[in-house]
């Protein structure tokens, strides 16, 4: 995608009004129209273009008068003009023949037109444009650069560049379906395709392909073998994937994506497998993570691959060159890395661009380009995920290798009894219970407990009961310590990434209406882990919520982004992806997926076209 190819002049213009690619300006369109079709006969409290004669002035401090004769009405007009300049005198000649547009009233018994305005084009429509340029400044924009021809040449069909000219410069018959609000169905559909058509064109620029550092080929059967259970098919079918990117020219660019629960460590374990021998990296947001994953990989990987945990709590003075497989928090950005073949982030929504770009940093050398893993667990909407497939490609993992069997219930306070009698038959059968509290301390916003005015009751009524939350410096200790010893867990939504608590069955949300659906997923994804029967509580002060009524009927996560997306409304989600802050206008996430599809299908076939 081409920016726009413009003088100096022109190019300063168009970093005024925001636009730099045809499509940009092709989608500028006119707030209004000013219509110079000359009126027959006098339309009253309405704005008329009429031809007349200047038959008389007369100024006074603060009004310049003019009668006209209007030979095609055969009458009088008055023009009056408030705050008149000294050149409306030279504009208005006696004797002289002029096309004038403005509001026709009466006054006194004889028509009236104030404030008239000479006009040069009649019986056209001029587009009026909201900018911070002058109107025939922009006028004059459109027409040199808009053509059918350019409009072509972005990948338009005829039918949709000549809506857009439309647009522009209709003619008076197409006016009166015109305006802000009154698109016909097919326009908005052609603005709809355009908006995401360009969208599309202007990340494809910014997807930035490296040659790979090397061919990973480690052979990762064996492994795949050895471990005590099988791989679902969506694993394998993501190792697959990842498998035919280590063997491309290019350094891999891959979004795993999968639902809490899913299986996606068996994934990082396999790419290490097969980046072995060369070096492998993975960053994880918090140390409890970073220390699950080093447990697993302890426990399944073959003891030739020498594994390393980097926290701030185990920060390793040994040699990092001798060991194949580092895992660590952001306290990696702080060593000396040794060259990796492939760098991996887990939970990669948590981490900055710039931290998640300073560990690609770290290990590159020169052109050395590792290939790059990014793994999530927050589903993303299928618009969503189709668009940002234009910078880097996608694997979703959807089966899970347990089953989840949890039941979703939103409760009021009529509930409670039953709730903590719930909690008591579920800590008697060893199983562990997590209570997420909206705040720490009393505040007069927010119209629920915080965990200073709940943990009271908590712990007079049950046994072994853990406190923590976001700020607390031991977080990470005591929920090591729950997940041993702890029957309840009192926190806030610090548990939503992390740790694995196998004895976990039942997590009660309060206030969950505060929360969005994805983090209301991630929470109830803590439990039922190894297929153990789960409850989530989603208590409400609310009478009813039709949102989190639909969240209890649905584990799926990609279903719940879809639901999320349907609440929060497309341009929520789109905001974070573009660069200006600009929104998009037409288009609309949750209801526009086939005009998507079809963009991103032409968009792809003009790309891979040779160029001429």
């Amino acid at each position: 995608m081409q920016n726009l190819e413009c003088d100096p002049l022109d190019k300063e213009r168009f970093k005024k009004i925001g636009v730099g690619t045809l499509l940009d300006l092709a989608l500028l369109l006119p707030h209004s129209y000013e219509n110079t079709t000359l009126s027959p006969a006098p339309l009253l409290e309405q704005i008329n273009t009429l031809h007349v004669k200047v038959l008389s002035l007369k100024q006074s401090p603060k009004v310049f008068q003019i009668i006209f004769f209007c030979e095609a009405w055969d009458t009088l007009l008055d023009g009056v003009i408030f705050m008149a300049k000294p050149y409306h005198k030279a504009l208005f000649k006696v004797g002289s023949e002029l096309y004038i547009n403005g509001k026709i009233s009466y006054n006194n018994g004889r028509l009236q037109m104030v404030q008239p305005k000479i006009v040069t084009a009649i019986n056209t429509l001029i587009p009026k444009y909201k900018t911070p340029l002058q109107n025939k400044t922009v006028i004059g924009l459109m027409e040199h650069h808009l053509s059918l021809e350019s409009l072509l040449n972005e990948g338009l069909h005829v039918n949709e560049a000549q809506t857009i000219l439309s647009l522009h410069r209709p003619s008076a018959k197409e006016a009166s379906t015109l305006g802000s609000f009154g698109y016909s169905e097919s326009i908005l559909k052609v603005l709809k395709y355009v908006e995401i058509h360009n969208y599309l064109k202007k990340l494809s620029t910014k997807k930035v392909s490296f040659p790979s550092c090397a061919k990973l080929d480690g052979d990762v059967q064996p492994f795949i073998a050895s471990l005590p259970f099988t791989l679902t098919a969506d694993q394998q079918k993501v190792i697959g994937e990842i498998k035919h990117d280590f063997l491309s020219d290019t350094a891999a660019k891959r979004v795993i994506m999968g639902d809490v629960g899913c299986g996606k460590t068996m994934v990082i374990l396999s790419s290490v497998m097969m980046s072995y021998p060369q070096k492998a990296i993975l960053m994880a947001p918090t140390t409890v993570l970073a220390n699950q994953l080093f447990e697993e990989a302890q426990k399944f990987l073959p003891l030739h691959v020498k594994t390393l945990l980097i926290t701030q709590e185990a920060d390793s003075k040994e040699n990092l060159e001798e060991f194949d497989f580092i895992i660590g928090t952001h306290a990696l950005l702080y060593r000396e890395l040794p060259v990796c073949a492939l760098v991996m982030v887990d939970e990669q929504h948590r981490f900055g661009t710039k931290q998640r770009a300073l560990l690609s940093a770290l290990v590159s050398k020169q052109a050395w380009h590792p290939h790059y893993l990014q793994f999530s667990a927050t589903p993303i909407p299928r618009t969503l995920s189709m668009i940002q497939s234009s910078l880097v490609d996608f694997s979703f993992i959807k089966m899970l290798p347990f089953p989840k069997d949890i039941t979703t219930t939103v409760i009021a306070k009529k509930d409670f009894k039953a709730l903590v009698e719930h909690l008591k038959s579920e800590i008697a059968q060893n199983h562990q219970c997590i209570i997420v509290y909206p705040l720490v301390e009393e505040s007069e916003m927010v119209n629920y407990q915080s965990i200073d005015e709940g943990r009271g009751f908590w712990e007079k009524n049950f046994e072994k009961v853990y406190v923590t939350y976001g700020k607390d410096k031991n977080k990470e200790e005591i929920l090591k310590t729950f997940k041993e010893e702890g029957n309840l867990l009192i926190s806030t939504t610090v548990v939503e990434v992390g740790i694995s608590l196998p004895r976990l069955s039942t997590i009660v949300i309060v206030g969950a209406e505060r929360l969005g659906l994805a983090s209301l997923h991630q929470l109830r994804g803590r439990v039922s882990r190894n297929g153990l029967k789960g409850y989530c509580y989603l208590y409400t002060n609310l009478a009813q919520s039709e949102r989190l009524t639909k969240f209890s009927q649905t584990l799926d996560g990609f279903e719940i982004a879809e639901l999320d997306l349907q609440f929060r409304q497309g341009g929520d989600v789109v905001g974070g992806l573009i660069q200006s802050g600009k929104k998009l206008v037409w288009f609309e996430m949750e209801s526009d997926e086939e005009i998507l599809r079809e963009a991103k299908r032409r968009v792809e076939e003009a790309k891979s076209l040779p160029k001429v």
